[in-house]
């Protein structure tokens, strides 16, 4: 009963600490609500459209300008300009006016109606890796389709019905279904896991810090006295307002993407809440474990900011784990937004049952114990050591 009363009066001065430093209210809440409204009005649209594309027409007959009009009709590829050579459309690209540039060289419907087999080329901007990719499919698409509309013309001509010119052209049709993102939306690709890789980062380092802030401003020991010394005790009176604040911001993002913006969505939402709070409550097991090995506020905050960035990169949602070496698969373990990752994929986006998600729950959970074999050293940290700015 004793214990309770010290965790209820440390959760208690925790409150008025949170409440006395607006720093506190800025990364736990105003900060990944931005962000939150930041990424997701970023790409409302889904996919970017018209980005701006240049053509070098050398050839200028009605065949090369369907063509061109054509392209322009791709949602993605906007024909901004028309350029008289290959060297003003490359400075342009240069200066970052157009993203790409297709180039029809001259006598290329003539190639075409003899069946010489003209070459077109075309130039993209790979320095801005979605805007390049998207218009290079654009401009690849456009090029096969050209193609086969030239030669269901000559095979017409040439008395072969369209039927059979058909076959023999695309002999095998297909039929393309993009699975639980029919939209092909990058919002619902980016923002599941960027946005809760933003969140982990604040909880790393809010973590750090209020337990640093108690060796900087050398309350430490009221801290621990409240708590009689147990360290387990200090910290869970310490991180539960936290814990709260964190999993209702998080609740309330969830609410928002897939509530408000309708986000694919097929698990039940107790699966959902499950989720969120492991990735919290493994976020704050993770800050606490870099603080009791790094017992210095300045080396902790930098350690959780690398470790929160290289996230991004390692979790397998712009890139994936089973393509990256050997060494990498394994250090992505290491980080927790890979694990949440993982329960996304599999319960929220796909919807399977939880039997098929507990490695990555058990992932998190170990997060979430890991500091235990720590804590001596972190309150050894607390006693002994002094704040070095």
């Amino acid at each position: 009963m004793q214990s309770n009363k010290g965790i209820i009066a440390i959760m208690l001065r925790e409150l008025r600490i949170l409440v006395s430093r607006p720093l506190y209210l800025f990364c736990m809440v105003i900060a990944p609500l931005c962000c939150c409204l930041f990424f997701t009005t970023l790409m409302n649209e889904g996919l970017p459209k018209n980005l701006p594309v240049g053509v070098v027409d050398q050839d200028n007959t009605s065949t090369t300008r369907n063509i061109i009009r054509n392209l322009d009709a791709f949602t993605q590829t906007g024909i901004s300009k028309q350029y008289a050579n290959i060297a003003e459309a490359r400075k342009d690209m240069q200066r970052g006016k157009i993203y790409a540039f297709y180039y029809i060289p001259k006598g290329t419907t003539d190639d075409v109606m003899a069946s010489r087999q003209p070459k077109v080329s075309f130039y993209t901007n790979n320095t801005f890796l979605i805007a390049g990719s998207l218009i290079y499919r654009d401009m690849r698409t456009m090029s096969e389709l050209a193609k086969g509309a030239v030669g269901l013309q000559t095979m017409q001509a040439r008395g072969i019905p369209e039927a059979a010119a058909r076959a023999f052209l695309q002999p095998i049709v297909i039929d393309t279904h993009a699975l639980q993102n029919p939209w092909l939306n990058y919002s619902v690709y980016l923002n599941n896991t960027i946005l809760p890789g933003i969140l982990m980062l604040m909880i790393f380092m809010m973590t750090v810090f209020s337990i640093g802030s108690e060796i900087k401003y050398n309350t430490r020991k009221e801290w621990l006295e409240m708590a009689d010394q147990n360290i387990m005790r200090a910290l869970l009176g310490k991180l539960a307002p936290h814990t709260l604040i964190f999993y209702a911001v998080a609740l309330g993002i969830n609410v928002y993407l897939y509530g408000v913006l309708q986000f694919p969505f097929h698990c039940s939402v107790g699966a959902l809440m499950l989720s969120t709070l492991v990735m919290v409550l493994a976020s704050q097991g993770f800050g606490v474990l870099v603080f009791s090995l790094l017992p210095t506020l300045r080396l902790a905050l930098s350690a959780c900011s690398l470790w929160g960035v290289v996230s991004f990169s390692i979790s397998g949602f712009t890139f994936p784990v089973m393509a990256m070496h050997p060494s990498l698969q394994m250090l992505a373990n290491l980080f927790p937004l890979r694990h949440y990752f993982l329960i996304y994929v599999n319960q929220i986006l796909n919807g399977y049952p939880i039997e098929y998600a507990w490695q990555p729950y058990l992932a998190l959970v170990i997060f979430i114990l890991l500091p235990l074999p720590f804590l001596g050293r972190l309150h050894k940290a607390l006693r002994e050591f002094n704040y070095i700015p």
